[in-house]
């Protein structure tokens, strides 16, 4: 804290997650999640009668039932991670730093509101998003000018808009990935599944697929991985238009049809596990995989609250922050 009692805040914001387990928390959760047009960017008329009146009537109760298969004992996986982050940055930073999510509670709006309490007239903005995409980072960007809109004083903002080739990222995803390996020996394969995006969206400039890529090859010089033995591709696919390939449930099954016994996968895009890696991967993809030959899955965690994540989480504020007091 500075002479004038002035100080910076941070404030961590990632996608989101339903207040409980239920059709409706999902319900309420996906509307405001796929009302974004940075996430669907279909005209309005066409695309509200078709999510109101067909997906989700139809998927919010499928969702909650994946939604209850994960479910902590705190709460939303996302949620019991993210709160962790939370604490142990606070506690190394020794400054104030607050949560936020796009979409759900608690409000970017509500975090930026608890920092102005605290003091706190610079804000860093730090998005959980290693690699940028205009359907996850732009979107917390959009979020936040639109919590300030009815602010009278706004607080000196700074943005990281991504840190997908971090030195420090990286390290902490080799560190995950030969603590997984420390106990069970290397696998045969090691695949990095990122959540996609449609292609028409990279086609239209999002370096997404780009950082995905930057981060996958820093990783295999990292591990030492011949490439042959290591690759990526994009999971969580929604709607009949293409997306990044490949596919990751299409991969999996053709790796296990040719011969690889022991499959890992790690899925870097995901700051936090949640629905898409303890749900979809972990249980979905597994059954893929072995129902086509292979013999072992193992889900790398995601990064988490370990000491390796939040080291680099400090390191990347101060970066960050230089000039500020």
């Amino acid at each position: 804290m500075n002479k004038d009692n002035k100080k910076y805040g941070v404030l961590l914001v990632n996608l989101g997650t339903p207040d409980a387990p239920t059709a409706t928390g999902v319900k309420q959760f996906l509307s405001q999640f796929l009302h974004d047009h940075r996430v669907v960017d279909m005209t309005r008329w066409l695309w509200c009668p078709i999510l109101h009146g067909v997906i989700l009537p139809i998927r919010s109760p499928k969702v909650a039932k994946l939604y209850q298969s994960v479910w902590m004992e705190d709460g939303s996986p996302l949620m019991v991670y993210s709160k962790r982050q939370q604490k142990a940055l606070t506690d190394i930073l020794q400054v104030p730093v607050e949560l936020g999510m796009t979409y759900g509670n608690p409000s970017t709006q509500s975090g930026l509101e608890r920092l102005k309490q605290q003091g706190c007239d610079k804000v860093l903005v730090l998005p959980l998003y290693p690699q940028y995409s205009g359907t996850t980072t732009a979107a917390v960007f959009d979020r936040i000018a639109k919590d300030l809109k009815s602010i009278s004083f706004i607080p000196e903002l700074r943005f990281i808009n991504h840190y997908y080739d971090h030195p420090d990222y990286i390290s902490a995803l080799a560190e995950t990935a030969k603590t997984v390996w420390a106990e069970k020996g290397e696998p045969d394969y090691l695949l990095c599944s990122y959540h996609g995006i449609p292609k028409r969206y990279a086609d239209n400039g999002d370096p997404y697929p780009d950082h995905c890529n930057g981060t996958t090859e820093l990783l295999a010089k990292m591990l030492e991985m011949p490439r042959e033995k290591m690759s990526m591709s994009y999971q969580s696919i929604f709607g009949r238009e293409e997306w990044l390939k490949p596919y990751t449930e299409g991969t999996i099954k053709s790796l296990a049809e040719n011969g690889v016994k022991r499959l890992d996968v790690m899925c870097p895009a995901f700051s936090v596990d949640c629905l898409e890696t303890l749900e979809e991967i972990a249980e979905q993809c597994k059954e893929v995989f072995i129902e086509a030959g292979g013999v072992e899955f193992n889900l790398i965690p995601c990064l988490n609250d370990s000491q390796a994540h939040i080291t680099m989480m400090e390191n990347l504020v101060k970066q960050h922050v230089q000039g500020w007091k």
